[in-house]
């Protein structure tokens, strides 16, 4: 009975346990064909199932007006079906006939097409004549497919504003990068079914899914504008001056659209692997620069904004200014301007009365010089569509010192892009309105219909339209008559800014290394576009922005000009047909000042006063001399001869200095020769009479940096 009893206990538990486990698998089956059923027959299906890529064709990258700049060529790939090759057993036979084909070493096809994948590239954007050779051989495992590469038909034209795209499609630099996801559209794909073994099973899945092709992008840049500037970029880097780097970015300041953006050295975007990657990156928006006195363009506009300064008011540049223990020159040192407007001193150049211009603002208006400077776009991104876009360098606001401020002022201690310059100027020349710069101006479909069109962004206001256009008044005369005059265009009315900057390095300024520059616009009452053009490093002498970039800066504008058809606003031929004959200069000594003035007005001369009073006591130059007509002749007067005041005499020779301080009952003191420059007591001391006046002559060869 217990043995009957063991018996039954022991059938239970194996019945118990046979169940439990039959209950197991019956929810394991349940379990994978229920839920896991989808997931695992896709899984089963993609065992048998290997995909080959079909890349779509990427967009068409065209200038504003349809011109193509980047276009997608047909090529193929040659890939393999490892397995399909081995199973064949002509896997080194097929290595060494593609290696022979395609110029590669056999073993690297070998090792490739032996792999335990179920697919491998071989090669990428095959030559077409190869990729037939190769299909028409028909070799097991071994598939030839269409795929596209990229091409720039001009070359090296435009090449760090277009950048490049990588064999995969994909934009790797510039508009390439920018606008990837527009320009390279959705990939297709060949899908093949192999059975376990890894064979290609007849009449099974084969299937194309064809790729979606990207959209087309429609530049700013115009082709023939880009060609203009690198052509001239091309003669200044092959000329005796061979700067490390140069260039030209031209934009139309009412939208801001970027018309030119050229850099030397370029490369060709169609080989770009033989390169240095430093050549890729487009240096206009990337990299930074002490800007020199075409900074000073900033200066003046809020200055004459904040009402700190006017076109007539007075200044005296003895050559140099001090502030605190520091010593800042003029580009003219050991020279000076003597007295001059505010106007001239624009057209001039001049160090010291920027730096003034700009310690007044500091100190009446604290914070607003900064202010305008961050208004006009420096110290941040300009938000234009390319990659890589550089900020600039400040110096932290609450660091500032007066040193900083006088020669933030005229444009050292601040590092500016090229791209943020030429958009800050262009808002002067936009009567105040600073607009966002952009290079893409349409973007369309497959069949060429405008899907995305951008319009041009006011970012504000920044200074009035009647300041911009007392500015830009003040930039014509610097052209017309200061240091940009290599940059007049005859027809034209032109406005613009020389600059002049020492590089900065490890641990100061570097001796022998400047970036010349010049910025301007035209024509100055309606201006069509800005431009602007920077030299770096240039070999030899002169370096300065008015001698180097002032002509390429004329060359470039003046063609272009004519390529938009802008009429031209004056005939230069008619403008001066007889030349002025020369005129003797009058005697007006002793004479009462409104009639010494009439007297010489009347010959067609220009007048200039030095002192106070209503009596002429000395001219320069004296009456007799012949000069051309327009000559200024210096009128020098005294109101007290009992309490005379030390006149300006700088830029006279020593003789004249002397015939001049003798009128005022004064002694001259030179020292050297030359031209006078430095003045010791300074010009508009009262002293006595028979009073020494000590003053420095130097002669004008002596080498000094340019504005």
């Amino acid at each position: 009975m217990v043995i009957n009893i063991n018996a039954r206990k022991r059938l239970v538990f194996v019945f118990f346990l046979l169940a439990a486990g039959l209950t197991t698998v019956i929810l394991r089956l349940a379990w994978l064909q229920f839920v896991r059923g989808a997931e695992l027959q896709e899984k089963a299906l993609n065992n048998r199932l290997n995909v080959m890529p079909v890349a779509a064709q990427r967009g068409v990258i065209y200038d504003r007006n349809r011109h193509e700049l980047a276009i997608s060529i047909a090529s193929d790939y040659i890939g393999a079906f490892p397995q399909e090759i081995k199973d064949s057993g002509r896997a080194e036979e097929i290595a060494a006939t593609i290696g022979s084909i395609l110029d590669i070493p056999a073993k690297d096809v070998l090792e490739k097409i032996t792999r335990n994948t179920g697919f491998e590239f071989i090669e990428r954007q095959v030559e077409f004549e190869k990729a037939q050779k190769i299909k028409n051989l028909k070799l097991p495992g071994i598939e030839v497919v269409p795929e596209n590469r990229r091409y720039y038909p001009n070359g090296p034209l435009a090449a760090q504003v277009l950048g490049f795209a990588g064999v995969d499609n994909q934009g790797l630099e510039g508009i390439e990068a920018m606008y990837d996801k527009q320009l390279s559209g959705e990939p297709g794909k060949i899908v093949i079914e192999f059975d376990a073994l890894g064979h290609e099973i007849p009449r099974a899945t084969h299937r194309y899914i064809p790729p979606q092709n990207g959209n087309s992008i429609v530049l700013t840049i115009d082709q023939t504008i880009q060609y203009i500037a690198e052509r001239e970029l091309e003669k200044i880097v092959n000329s005796p001056t061979d700067p490390l780097k140069a260039n030209i970015i031209i934009m139309d300041s009412k939208t801001g659209e970027i018309l030119a953006m050229a850099s030397r050295p370029a490369f060709d975007p169609n080989n770009f692997g033989k390169y240095p990657s430093s050549v890729w990156g487009n240096p206009l928006v990337r990299d930074v620069y002490e800007p020199g006195s075409c900074f000073k363009i900033i200066t003046t506009a809020a200055a004459l904004e904040e009402g700190i300064v006017s076109p007539n008011d007075s200044f005296y540049c003895p050559g140099y200014i001090k502030v605190g223990p520091d010593t800042i020159n003029c580009w003219v040192s050991p020279m000076s301007h003597g007295s001059e407007t505010f106007a001239e001193a624009v057209k001039n150049s001049c160090n010291p009365v920027f730096a003034k211009v700009a310690l007044k603002l500091e100190e009446e208006k604290p914070g607003k010089f900064y202010d305008y400077i961050k208004a006009f776009g420096f110290g941040h991104p300009t938000g234009i569509d390319l990659t890589g876009e550089g900020t600039g360098l400040l110096i932290p606001e609450q660091q500032l010192k007066p040193i900083n401020i006088a020669t933030i002022g005229i444009g050292q201690g601040i590092a500016v892009t090229p791209l943020q310059l030429v958009t800050a100027v262009s808002a002067v020349a936009n009567g105040g309105r600073l607009m966002r710069p952009h290079l893409v101006k349409e973007v369309l479909d497959e069949d060429g219909n405008v899907i995305k069109k951008i319009k041009p962004t006011e970012i504000r206001q920044v200074i009035s339209p009647a300041t911009a256009q007392k500015v830009a008044e003040l930039l014509e005369n610097v052209v017309s008559k200061g240091t940009g005059r290599n940059a007049y265009i005859p027809g034209y009315r032109v406005g613009g800014k020389t600059g002049t900057a020492q590089k900065a390095g490890p641990g100061g300024y570097m001796d022998g290394k400047y970036v010349a520059s010049f910025v301007g616009f035209a024509p100055v009452n309606n201006p069509r576009i800005v431009c602007l053009v920077t030299i770096d490093e240039p070999k030899g002498y002169p370096y300065y922005g008015g001698t180097l970039a002032a002509p390429v800066f004329k060359r470039v504008v003046s063609d272009v000009l004519h390529y938009l058809k802008v009429p031209v606003q004056y005939d230069e031929n008619k403008k001066d047909e007889q030349p002025p004959k020369p005129v003797t200069v009058p005697e007006v000594v002793g004479r009462e000042l409104s009639s010494a003035k009439a007297e010489i007005e009347k010959l067609g001369l220009k007048v200039r006063f030095e002192g106070q009073g209503d009596k002429v006591i000395a001219q320069i130059p004296k009456s007799g001399a012949v000069v051309p007509a327009g000559t200024k002749i210096i009128l020098y007067l005294q109101s007290n001869p009992n309490k005379p005041r030390v006149p300006d005499v700088s830029g006279l020779r020593v003789t004249e200095a002397a015939q001049v301080l003798e009128a005022y009952g004064l002694t001259l003191e030179p020292q050297g020769t030359g031209q006078a420059a430095e003045q010791n007591p300074v010009p508009g001391t009262i002293v006595s009479p028979g009073n020494k006046v000590r003053i420095k002559f130097y002669e004008t060869a002596r080498e000094v940096l340019g504005p």
